[in-house]
């Protein structure tokens, strides 16, 4: 496709990859409100004027990415390519504009969204979800450690194209840690079913280090620091789920979606009188 305008709406927590190094999947929607996946994208070796941020729209040469069968993923046409910046939409009058965008295609029903991620003919890997009750926002202790063979490939590809050897890149170039916990909300969709699934969003692991800095160092706080946000707060406003399939397991697993974003405006207020009323 030509170059293309995207509405940044989720950042992944970056990962590692033997092939491309450090990695961020990004997802957003295009002009038309469809929903397109960006992968791979380098984002923390960017320039800091091409890093962007969600709720602005970005440009960039875009081709189907034809390593990954899902209808919505794309890549950019050269990695190194420009990524221009060219407007952002911000919050006002209750994230309207951001709403008019969002919520043209919200899915209630667990179960048909699954059925359709399964359906060759149709093969839905993004969705904006509304669950009909969120039970609670949970945290399990996962590996420390990023897999050292990814992380030794990593380091080896950075010291190949720079002027020092593998120690002394190792030592520079830093790459994200890992999240010792996996979070997750369990909720109840329209079909009845309750489910567990687990969150991978930029926004949440920059919370959990930024809780973890302030609580000295006690995770068992910053954890619950991050419910306070996930749970406490936000489902106290109209919150929604941005769900996206893995590659890996979307043939394959009982249900391949995991929370990748949160969408989370406040409720209408005018709404909430009514219900009062009522």
């Amino acid at each position: 496709m030509p170059t293309t305008r995207v509405l940044i709406a989720v950042k992944t927590y970056p990962t590692l990859s033997e092939k491309y190094d450090e990695l961020v999947c990004t997802a957003g929607f295009l002009e038309d409100d469809t929903w397109i996946r960006i992968y791979p994208i380098p984002f923390r070796k960017l320039s800091y004027d091409k890093r962007y941020s969600k709720w602005q729209w970005i440009e960039l040469d875009l081709v189907k990415n034809t390593s990954d069968f899902r209808k919505e993923s794309f890549r950019p046409a050269n990695i190194d390519n420009e990524i221009k910046i060219v407007g952002e939409i911000g919050t006002k009058n209750g994230w309207a504009k951001r709403k008019s965008i969002v919520l043209k295609h919200v899915r209630y029903n667990m179960a048909e969204l699954i059925e359709e991620a399964k359906n060759p003919q149709i093969g839905t890997s993004l969705a904006v979800f509304k669950p009909q009750r969120i039970i609670d926002f949970v945290w399990e202790a996962s590996t420390r450690e990023w897999n050292k063979q990814k992380l030794d490939v990593v380091y080896a590809n950075q010291a190949q194209h720079s002027l020092f050897d593998v120690e002394e890149t190792k030592r520079i170039f830093k790459v994200a840690k890992k999240l010792p916990y996996e979070f997750s909300y369990k909720f109840i969709s329209e079909d009845g079913k309750e489910r567990k699934l687990m969150i991978e969003d930029w926004e949440l692991g920059m919370l959990y280090w930024n809780c973890l800095a302030a609580a000295n160092g006690n995770e068992q706080v910053a954890c619950e620091k991050v419910k306070e946000k996930y749970f406490t707060e936000w489902c106290k406003k109209d919150i929604y789920f941005f769900l996206g399939t893995t590659k890996k397991f979307h043939n394959v697993g009982t249900n391949p979606f995991i929370i990748i974003g949160t969408f989370y405006p406040p409720k209408n207020p005018q709404l909430a009188l009514t219900f009062k009323m009522d």
